[in-house]
């Protein structure tokens, strides 16, 4: 995996919902991210999609995404609202 990937420490956040948090291992980023991503009133489809991002089997797809993009950022609508979330790399 790259120099990104599992072995560099990324801090996540979910805008107006989390606060920024740092993880050494990308792994319990995505967990964390997931945990909280899925007890939210998403919808079907923002559900499946996020899953998709941060669920079981993640780890891979959003190391490349962070090794091509240096960072990841999506966002959802939830009660009229979009909320950015974000997997950044520490430097």
């Amino acid at each position: 995996m790259s120099s990104r990937g599992s072995g560099t420490a990324v801090t996540v956040s979910i805008e107006d919902i989390t606060a920024p948090a740092t993880f050494n291992q990308l792994s319990d980023a995505l967990v964390a991210l997931w945990e909280a991503l899925r007890v939210l009133p998403l919808g079907w489809t923002q559900y499946q999609a996020y899953r998709y991002f941060f669920g079981p089997g993640a780890e891979q797809r959003v190391a490349e995404f962070l090794e091509r993009d240096g960072e990841l950022t999506l966002s959802f609508t939830m009660a009229g609202r979009s909320h950015a979330v974000r997997v950044v790399p520490q430097r």
